[in-house]
């Protein structure tokens, strides 16, 4: 094996990390920057841009820019997430023929994994640049809160562009990691984890290099995109009120606000107010040119998303319950993600945990860092690390009769795992039990979410309640699940790799490595 990179594959923007020596090494992208925006753009001529290149064209082009995927991936078309993100994103989105979402782009459509797919396709470019020969071979961090589902599909986009993962980590995990290596302390820590499109908070233990995770939770939707959009609606309903132009139906106009919101909030962290002057935003009847011209203190953005900052604490309280302690309990506060420099978001730790979260850490690069760190786990560079034991974000189990649900591996179970449950047959003489895998804490089995469906056929005749079927859930240090169900009596098995019941078929997936490792160009045609 040759070098094995770590990637932080953000919503918002992406980082490389490697091994050196020992220590994680940030790998700068092409331009020579420490991290890459997740975009992807296509110009008119059918040319793919990625990162700087590409953000650049979110004003001139924004119907064929696409950011934020992260929030797309492994999500259905109708999930109220995809419905809600809907409004605000500048490209079309459409539903596929399996419910899955599909992005438009021009007469064609892409799937999120094939968008996030030339993402990493550039940051893998980026590390052959670097060390000046092929790379193969990544671990990727995904966000603890992801179910099997988004965790398949970010696979899947890394299959695509031609790497294989030799490890899928929860990214609080992966940073906490990189923290307690790095600083060799010994403890229990908090990563509190708010990056631009997704929340977690992950409570975790390490002792002389034995890393225990006790407990996660988060919100998949719930992010610096959340931010960035209050104080996008809060310029377009203001501009609304003054000119009586709503300015929802140009996506020109809303790309150029959503820009500037987002360099506001940053600004934002470091001083008590910026002005916003966008002129020539619009015109009314009359050909009159309108502008947008306003002051936005700290103070204003933090009363219009204290809100989001305060669907954080319900989370927190959720893991430390489940992990058994209280807030004082907590040694080391760690904050990863861009959008925990917001002056709002720290206070809110501080006051919650009784203590500052430490300092020294970069949020935008620990992930990664912690991701290269595991590569050498694997490969055995890294001694000083004993164990990492993680856990499932999510119950698994299996639907019974009359919409039961017989829950099988509990939320926050250390992983791998592997458990076995027994069941039987409803009806005299059934020939063959439906296998209904579920993920969830809903006492019914309609209240959780479908992961696969599938039947074990050739049971022996014989009355109800006398067939003995082992059930056998086991999830893979990734957080992939494997369900076989056993018939004892005739030792008739069948299993299933809990693949989605929608998303990318194997065959799409080889599809799209061959187009894309084939830089096919993608034709939009007259009116792109």
């Amino acid at each position: 094996m040759g070098h094995v990179i770590g990637i932080d594959l953000g919503t918002t923007y992406s980082c490389i990390a490697c091994l050196e020596a020992g220590r994680p090494l940030i790998i700068p992208n092409l331009e020579g920057l420490p991290t890459t925006p997740s975009v992807v753009s296509f110009t008119g001529s059918g040319e793919r841009l990625i990162g700087t290149l590409a953000m650049r064209q979110a004003v001139t082009n924004p119907a064929n820019t696409f950011y934020a995927v992260k929030r797309l991936i492994g999500q259905k078309f109708h999930s109220p997430g995809v419905q809600e993100a809907q409004k605000r994103l500048p490209y079309e989105l459409k539903e596929a023929p399996n419910g899955d979402v599909l992005v438009v782009l021009g007469s064609k459509t892409l799937s999120p994994p094939e968008i996030s797919s030339m993402v990493l396709g550039y940051l893998k470019a980026c590390a052959e640049s670097f060390f000046s020969e092929p790379v193969t071979d990544a671990v990727i961090t995904v966000p603890a809160h992801f179910n099997d589902h988004q965790r398949q599909a970010t696979k899947d986009a890394a299959t695509i562009c031609g790497l294989e993962v030799q490890r899928v980590i929860n990214e609080p995990t992966a940073a906490g990691l990189a923290y307690g290596l790095g600083t060799k302390k010994n403890g229990l820590a908090a990563v509190y984890d708010l990056g631009g499109g997704t929340f977690d908070i992950t409570i975790l233990e390490f002792s002389d290099g034995v890393f225990n995770v006790l407990a996660t939770n988060g919100d998949s939707y719930l992010g610096g995109e959340d931010f960035d959009n209050r104080i996008l609606e809060w310029l377009a309903e203001d501009f609304l009120a003054g000119t009586k132009i709503d300015l929802g139906g140009d996506k020109l106009a809303l790309q150029r606000v959503k820009e500037a919101a987002e360099k506001a909030k940053r600004e934002l962290s470091f001083i008590l107010e910026t002005e916003i002057n966008l002129p020539f935003i619009s015109s009314d009847n009359k050909a009159d040119s309108k502008h947008i011209r306003r002051v936005l203190s700290r103070k204003t953005l933090e009363a219009m998303t204290g809100d989001l900052v305060e669907r954080t604490v319900p989370r927190i309280e959720q893991a430390l319950a489940d992990a058994r302690l209280s807030p004082d309990r907590i040694d080391h506060v760690i904050l990863v993600g861009g959008q925990t420099r917001m002056p709002l978001v720290k206070q809110k730790v501080t006051e919650f945990f009784g203590k500052a979260p430490e300092e020294h850490v970069n949020p935008d690069e620990i992930v990664a860092m912690g991701a290269a760190i595991q590569s050498g786990i694997l490969d055995g560079r890294v001694r000083d690390l004993v164990l990492l034991l993680d856990v499932t974000p999510f119950a698994l189990g299996i639907e019974t009769e009359s919409d039961g649900y017989e829950m099988i591996i509990e939320r926050n179970t250390t992983i791998p795992t592997r458990k076995v449950k027994a069941f039987t047959t409803v009806e005299h003489n059934q020939r063959r039990v439906r296998i209904h895998v579920l993920q969830g804490e809903g006492f019914l089995a309609s209240m959780n979410k479908s992961l696969a469906v599938f039947e074990l056929v050739g049971i022996e005749p014989a009355p109800a309640g006398v067939p003995q079927i082992d059930v056998t859930f086991e999830i893979n240090a990734d957080g992939l699940a494997r369900v076989s169900a056993k018939d004892k009596e005739t030792g008739l098995e069948q299993k299933v790799e809990v693949r989605p019941s929608s998303g990318l078929l194997p065959t799409e997936v080889e599809e799209m490595r061959r187009r894309q490792t084939g830089r096919e160009v993608v034709k939009l045609g007259p009116n792109v």
